[in-house]
């Protein structure tokens, strides 16, 4: 892979943070009934970024879960020889039922991650309303899912790749575009 360019230092994401915290709490006139869910990997530290932006602008702790969507993955079945795998139900800490849900992620591109994450949710409880934030959009749809709050939309090439780097996973900050 070779770098093109670096889209986003550590106080580029800070400031997209900051201000997607302020657009998530004037979007539901508030903290009160939001969960906030961070996709695994890195859609949870961004998510516990965002609890904190929230809590540092509103002095409210939101809640705060992580999903597992590894099977919920529709690719899952193609991956291990065609034997189905066998899903069981996420279990979350806070009760969804009539809570609007932020599902939070690093990059949003073909949406199955995203259409995976929304399966899990709704198998843990019945949301009043999912919204999706994500740190990049980078286009190329599959699924009709699009983002409610956006870091950057950085339009890609098929060929291109976004890399998200942030000091929990990756001791490093940045996110940066490659060329395959």
């Amino acid at each position: 892979m070779n770098k093109k360019a670096t889209l986003l230092d550590q106080a580029a994401i800070n400031r997209a943070l900051t201000r997607i915290a302020h657009e998530i709490l004037e979007r539901n006139k508030g903290p009160e009934d939001l969960v906030l869910v961070g996709i695994q990997t890195r859609g949870v530290p961004i998510a516990k970024r965002l609890q904190q932006k929230i809590e540092g602008i509103e002095q409210a702790t939101v809640p705060l879960e992580e999903v597992d969507i590894t099977l919920y993955r529709d690719d899952l079945a193609h991956a291990s020889d065609n034997q189905e795998p066998t899903v069981q139900p996420v279990k979350l800490g806070t009760d969804l039922t009539n809570k609007t849900v932020i599902l939070i992620d690093d990059v949003l591109y073909t949406g199955r991650t995203v259409r995976a994450a929304m399966d899990a949710i709704m198998d843990a409880g019945r949301p009043a309303q999912i919204q999706l934030a994500v740190l990049i959009d980078r286009g190329h749809r599959e699924l009709p899912i699009r983002a409610d709050y956006i870091g950057k939309n950085i339009p890609t090439s098929q060929s291109e790749i976004i890399v998200v780097e942030l000091e929990e996973t990756d001791d490093y900050e940045s996110v940066d575009i490659y060329e395959n």
